[in-house]
């Protein structure tokens, strides 16, 4: 296909999203605050009457059908971006080829054992998952650029102002971005910290080959991606004073993330800071409907768990302290709220390795 049309169908689907984002959402909240304005015992704190009163109308099915099928589109239709990339597959290759043998930016291990959590679902409805295919990387880096369409439009970069927090206190000298895929979160850490040790880890090929080719046309000399599961890194104990991730810890089972966590306080230093981006905040039954909708639809198998998740007590148990769970505005003005819009419900959750272990 040439690029025009390509171009041109993936920004109609964008502007479909956009609608689905505003007036479509809209429209459903609406009609669920009119019927529970009428019903005799008022808006109900309960998912399941949330669900009673929308999953039969009209409405709510255009709207979640609309959704799972923009998302299928844009990476499997006639000019998805699957098929786009496809028929350039050799020049595609040939640009990441030359970050393969330099061992500055990036370590692969062909023998590392895929999970099967990670491996048995398409996950974002990426065909074949982000790690099944050599040029998944370059797609899902596409992809992700129309994640959150009004954001896009604001100008604004999540992952800046994520980075912007994350290094608000404390020393930032050796820094771990645990899933960090094709080192979108982890890019912010490297430019701004030039002096300090940077490495990114995640368990898809495709993504941290990307990560690395870009790092090196960015001439950066403190960072490094590599291939390893997040939750057993091959890194000393006390290693790092500041550990992040961004929008990883809703993409593992239970068990995975508490192991997870676990890693995170191993390889943390006395004092050092664990600061994750994710989805949590969820402040009423409504919101927690449309996201565990949303999660179905995307292939998202473990929001919903994680949104029922008592973090804070996970942590403390883990023996962090100075726990921290904060509603996250991607862009100043912006919120979960804004506009009355659909958005993600993003979450700051940080916490502090004590000074002495125990203490």
């Amino acid at each position: 296909m040439d690029d025009r049309s390509f171009t041109a169908a993936q920004d109609f689907l964008l502007s479909a999203k956009t609608f689905w984002t505003t007036t479509l959402y809209g429209a459903v909240r609406d009609s669920y605050s009119e019927k529970a304005n009428h019903s005799q015992d008022g808006a109900s704190d309960s998912v399941e009457a949330v669900a009673e009163a929308l999953e039969d109308t009209t409405l709510y099915q255009f709207y979640a059908w609309l959704e799972r099928h923009l998302q299928r589109m844009k990476y499997a239709g006639r000019y998805g971006l699957v098929p786009y990339h496809e028929e350039r597959r050799r020049e595609m290759l040939e640009a990441l080829g030359h970050v393969d043998t330099d061992d500055r930016f990036l370590e692969l291990n062909e023998n590392l054992d895929l999970p099967a959590y990670y491996t048995g679902v398409d996950i974002h409805q990426h065909p074949g998952g982000v790690w099944s295919d050599a040029l998944a990387g370059v797609i899902y880096e596409r992809g992700a650029r129309t994640t959150t369409p009004l954001l896009d439009a604001a100008g604004k970069d999540v992952h800046e102002r994520f980075t912007d927090l994350a290094l608000a206190g404390g020393s930032h000298s050796n820094v771990l971005d645990m899933g960090c895929g094709f080192g979108k979160s982890t890019q912010p850490f490297f430019r701004r910290l030039p002096d300090s040790r940077i490495e990114g880890v995640d368990l898809a090929a495709p993504c941290i080959k990307l990560a690395a080719s870009l790092a090196q046309k960015a001439q950066s000399k403190n960072v490094r991606f590599r291939q390893m599961n997040a939750c057993n890194t091959d890194y000393a104990n006390e290693s790092f004073d500041l550990v992040t991730s961004t929008m990883v810890l809703h993409e593992l089972p239970p068990k995975t993330l508490d192991e997870f966590f676990d890693e995170a306080f191993r390889v943390l230093s006395p004092g050092g800071r664990m600061v994750n981006l994710d989805f949590y905040c969820l402040p009423d039954a409504f919101r927690r409907f449309i996201h565990y909708g949303h999660a179905r639809r995307n292939n998202e198998s473990y929001m919903g768990p994680l949104a029922e998740m008592d973090i804070s007590k996970l942590l403390t148990s883990k023996g962090f302290v100075d726990v921290e769970i904060l509603p996250f505005k991607e862009t100043e003005g912006v919120d979960i709220d804004a506009n009355g819009s659909w958005r993600f419900p993003w979450t700051v959750i940080a916490a502090r390795k004590p000074e002495r272990c125990g203490s």
